[in-house]
């Protein structure tokens, strides 16, 4: 049978009284296919919420060190008093939690484990088998480990180009490049050209939902999911327009880190286009805008060239991979940037300036071995939204 060799443990404990009757319940989820491999739930008797919570954890713990005793392991739990206390950050007062802690912290040694807080409503598995152990006054163990394993990672590589055919000569450390457009704004929903020069909105309330979503699908990258094979992010870079910056901070807030500007990740300058519609474009320039599609010199009035454009692109790339070496870098930009920076990995012509979807807040991921080689691992993703 398969070790998984990444775990998540979810975990949650309730007291109906406080204390109560009290039950826990432990999730155990392979963070390399996204599939339950384990469910505990276990019935207590009288004790405390936090008592339970505690136990709820041992319970995972244990069971995620029966599958793989030498998985990295992710603990996820909505008690935040039980994550920072097992963090190092806060102190354990309670002589019945000083015992659970010290049962924890003896299961973990020399073991990797992180430990993240989530809200209440995204522990719903947990909270369920806490119940049901309430409910049923019994406990319950369900394996689903025979579960045959996901194999979209079976010929991936971690430090070199996966394909065999990409050249062996590879020198310079990979970067991987999560690429993430902004957010909707009223000018998006209104489908009217939005480039940089002209109006400069911040996100709408849509937008903003939607950016959310996707810090929380960047955050799961190298912890859970379909993305977990890969390295966490570790650095964001953003475009200085409002509606990324917008974006960018809100996944700065989710993964806890800061956010650097590129100027020349902005988007393409639409000159006196910008605003309008493409029915009004056309209507008001017909010669300019017939001329203009398709072209690589031709540029909107008042406005900037493919030709242009794609040269402060490549510099654009040139500095993040030289500032993020080794790393993995989230770049919260535009349409015409993200085109560039995928059509830079395919070493493609000028039609990979428009014949990639690039939707509001889809992410995009590439890794680069400086200016040696590239690889793309997804374009456009939106399952998240």
């Amino acid at each position: 049978m398969r070790k998984p060799a990444n775990l998540i443990i979810e975990a949650d404990g309730g007291s109906r009284g406080n204390p109560g009757l009290a039950g826990s319940g432990a999730c155990v989820i392979d963070a390399d296919t996204g599939e339950v491999v384990l469910e505990i739930s276990k019935f207590i008797g009288i004790a405390t919420n936090n008592v339970a919570e505690y136990i709820a954890l041992v319970s995972g713990l244990e069971g995620a060190y029966g599958l793989n005793p030498e998985a990295r392991v992710l603990v996820r739990m909505d008690s935040k008093l039980v994550i920072e206390q097992m963090a190092g950050r806060w102190k354990i007062k309670h002589p019945d939690m000083q015992q659970l802690g010290a049962r924890v912290q003896k299961l973990v040694a020399g073991r990797q484990v992180r430990w993240q807080w989530i809200p209440r409503e995204e522990n719903s598995r947990a909270d369920a088998l806490a119940n049901k152990a309430m409910d049923e006054q019994g406990d319950a163990v369900v394996s689903f480990a025979e579960t045959a394993p996901r194999s979209p990672v079976a010929e991936f590589n971690q430090e070199r180009p996966s394909s065999v055919r990409a050249p062996g000569s590879i020198s310079k450390p990979l970067t991987t490049v999560i690429l993430v457009r902004h957010g909707r704004t009223h000018l998006t929903e209104s489908k009217r050209i939005s480039g940089s020069g002209g109006e400069n909105p911040g996100l709408s309330e849509l937008g903003r939902a939607d950016a959310h979503k996707a810090a929380k699908a960047v955050a799961q990258i190298g912890n859970s999911g379909a993305w977990s094979h890969l390295p966490p992010v570790s650095a964001i870079v953003s475009s200085p327009i409002q509606r990324t910056l917008d974006t960018a901070h809100i996944l700065a807030n989710e993964l806890g880190l800061g956010v650097n500007v590129n100027q020349d990740i902005a988007e393409i300058s639409f000159g006196d286009w910008d605003g309008h519609t493409n029915s009004e474009v056309m209507s008001k320039w017909p010669d300019e805008f017939a001329n203009w599609r398709g072209s690589w010199t031709v540029s909107p009035p008042n406005g900037e060239s493919l030709e242009v454009f794609d040269a402060r692109v490549k510099n654009a790339l040139t500095t993040i991979l030289e500032e993020n070496q080794g790393r993995t870098v989230v770049v919260v930009s535009h349409v015409m940037p993200i085109r560039g920076l995928i059509r830079a990995a395919f070493d493609a012509g000028i039609s990979a300036y428009w014949r990639p979807q690039i939707a509001p807040c889809s992410v995009s991921i590439l890794r680069f071995w400086g200016d040696e080689a590239a690889e793309v691992i997804a374009v456009n993703a939106t399952s998240h939204l």
